[in-house]
């Protein structure tokens, strides 16, 4: 599990020392956040919304919710920014949901996320990762109502077609809808996850 750290998981956000003023992060707009909210309402989706806060220089939630029922049922994810919050239910509900059942023959039961906000940087690097403002989601498995769990680390090369085709077809939607999407063919960091992320990059690997 330690390439968890490569993008992060949903550690409660650290308290800010209250003697040292922390600029607020940048972030949606409250109309932006009030629109989202009721998108998400339309889309059926069940979510509570969180305070604003800073965690310090570059880490924070600005527009974030709490996802409390999407349909399909996600492990570990804590707080996610509004438009973030809505992408990944749209994608868990309209691609990978189906494409289980279409591809492998069961329904989904969950989706095993790895975790939203965390206050770091991206590996390597100095500059900030999107799960610093709770803008990006990993994702490392899928478990079927048959009794299936289909991960990124074994499964993304696995030697069944209809598993492969699987992970590919639910990869190539992702890229649609989020801006940047990682995973194994990226880099070794991210073997065992799908990094998504609602940035507008427009960058899949």
């Amino acid at each position: 599990m330690a390439t968890l750290a490569a993008c992060g998981r949903s550690d409660p956000p650290a308290r800010s020392d209250s003697r040292t003023p922390v600029s607020r992060v940048e972030g949606p707009s409250p109309r932006e956040t009030a629109q989202c909210h009721r998108d998400l309402r339309e889309l059926g989706v069940a979510f509570e919304p969180l305070p604003d806060r800073s965690f310090g220089p570059g880490c924070g939630i600005v527009g974030t919710v709490k996802l409390l029922d999407i349909g399909v049922p996600t492990t570990n994810l804590g707080a996610v920014r509004c438009g973030q919050a809505l992408t990944y239910a749209q994608w868990a509900r309209n691609a990978v949901a189906p494409a289980a059942y279409q591809i492998l023959g069961s329904e989904l039961a969950k989706v095993e996320s790895m975790g939203s906000y965390n206050c770091r940087n991206v590996a390597g690097t100095a500059r900030r990762s999107g799960h610093s403002v709770a803008n990006a989601i990993d994702v490392g498995g899928f478990l079927l109502k048959d009794g299936r769990r289909i991960s990124v680390l074994n499964d993304w090369n696995s030697p069944d077609p209809d598993v492969r085709r699987f992970m590919q077809v639910i990869h190539a939607s992702a890229c649609k809808r989020f801006g940047t999407v990682l995973g194994p063919n990226y880099n070794s960091a991210h073997r065992n996850h799908f990094h998504l992320e609602a940035d507008r990059a427009r960058f899949c690997r």
